[in-house]
């Protein structure tokens, strides 16, 4: 039986659904004031059964499962990807999942809540593996598709269904994180570190040592490495490489989990509010209004300069990056260098 608390939160969000039937509930949970993990669990008992939070065996079984749609998202984008689960490395904290479809970076240290959710369609149900952080926004969200292994997928859940869940509780979202003032921060230390770096990896911990957040870093090291553009360049940059084919890597994350698209985009589609990826294994959803900045941005490394596009919210969280499609070891297509070189040419003119 609900508490009163929930049983109240239940009946406005059932309000609110038949008000606003489409209403993602992502969205849902912020006009509610909640977080979207304590809608789901609402549902416990009849569509959410909780898990037990062993994220490593979890992650490690799904490549029994056969193919899946992973799902990770921010604010403002949502990165989907069709495939399957193939080579799991989980130690600690930290994972990777890594294959020609399914490419994850996996920081499980934010990971707190998950549940298998079984969401009811006129035909069938919607099947789910759901994770969410200590403030109860998701991480990550892997769904079962025509071509998932049903048994498989139940079978894990059985598996890994919490005996006795604890009672959910979520912790207000942590504030953002201040920049210290630009007069505070070694600029020129900054631009020779930065001109010293061999492997992109390096890119975060130098941000550390220098104590500069991410977009302060690109608005002060310079043209050399960095060139901010207007907010449209990146629709621009999803253009050019889909009208030529060129094989990008787009990389979307949330707190606890980045996902990686590799590979050409073809068909783009705008709708009210959201510019669209919609091709058969790989869907991207950008809400255009919510990309308040947007920056060119050149490594160093031994391979070469490694050119990305960074977009970030007017919090300057950052929302993607975009790149040529490469391997450690191989230099940098030129065909995306040539893209990114256009699009820099169009912002100064």
């Amino acid at each position: 039986m609900l508490s009163s608390a929930n049983a109240d939160l239940s009946a406005r969000w059932n309000r609110l659904r038949g008000e606003q039937p489409t209403l993602r509930i992502r969205d849902a949970a912020m006009a509610l004031g909640v977080s979207e993990a304590e809608l789901v669990a609402l549902g416990i008992g009849t569509t959410a059964t909780p898990l037990a939070a062993n994220w490593r065996s979890i992650l490690s079984e799904m490549p029994s499962v056969g193919r899946v749609m992973c799902l990770t998202r921010n604010e403002h984008c949502v990165h989907e990807r069709h495939g399957r689960f193939e080579d799991v490395q989980v130690a600690g904290p930290h994972g990777l999942v890594l294959g020609p479809d399914i490419d994850l970076r996996l920081f499980l240290g934010g990971w707190k809540h998950g549940f298998a959710v079984r969401e009811p369609l006129k035909q069938g149900e919607r099947l789910s593996l759901q994770f969410f952080d200590n403030a109860g926004e998701a991480v990550h969200k892997i769904y079962a598709t025509d071509e998932t292994d049903r048994a498989a997928f139940d079978a894990l859940i059985a598996r890994h269904r919490a005996e006795a869940p604890d009672a959910l509780a979520v912790a207000p979202r942590a504030s953002d994180k201040v920049d210290r003032p630009d007069a505070e921060i070694d600029v020129e230390g900054l631009r020779q570190a930065w001109r010293a770096m061999t492997d992109t990896h390096e890119f975060i911990g130098m941000l550390g040592k220098f104590k500069v957040g991410r977009v302060q870093a690109l608005r002060l090291v310079g043209d050399e490495f960095a060139r901010e553009l207007p907010p449209r360049a990146l629709r621009s940059a999803m253009e050019m490489a889909s009208a030529d084919g060129t094989p990008i890597m787009i990389f979307v994350g949330s707190g606890g989990c980045i996902q990686i698209h590799t590979g050409p985009i073809k068909r783009l589609v705008e709708v009210p509010g959201w510019f669209n990826v919609l091709d058969p294994t790989f869907n991207l959803h950008l809400r255009e209004a919510g990309v308040a900045r947007v920056f060119s941005v050149r490594k160093p490394t031994d391979d070469g300069v490694v050119t990305s596009i960074e977009a970030f919210c007017s919090n300057n969280r950052n929302i993607l990056l975009m790149f040529g499609a490469r391997k450690p070891g191989k230099p940098e297509l030129e065909p995306w260098r040539n893209i990114v070189a256009r699009i820099e040419k169009q912002a100064a003119s």
